[in-house]
């Protein structure tokens, strides 16, 4: 099963484009729903952090702080605290 992010397509309001992102990488908890999805944006479609904040609604400095936040956490620079384990 595949997460599908809408894209709205600013001629036409009726046609919109879809982004598939594999339910898979939602499995790792260690980051937020949000972490993971600019994350797999980012590195995996090679989208610009502007881009995802547009298609997320987001401000530009929001889907920045995620990011870093999430490369931080998988670098274990960011530890969890022991109330999420």
């Amino acid at each position: 099963m595949d997460a599908n992010l809408e894209i709205k397509n600013a001629e036409d309001k009726n046609n919109r484009d879809y982004i598939d992102i594999p339910s898979f990488v939602f499995k790792d908890r260690t980051l937020s729903v949000l972490e993971v999805m600019v994350e797999y944006l980012r590195d995996n479609k090679k989208m610009k952090l502007h881009e995802i904040a547009l298609i997320i609604n987001r401000d530009d400095r929001t889907v920045w702080t995620v990011y870093r936040r999430a490369k931080l956490k998988r670098k274990g620079i960011i530890k969890r605290s022991q109330n999420e384990q």
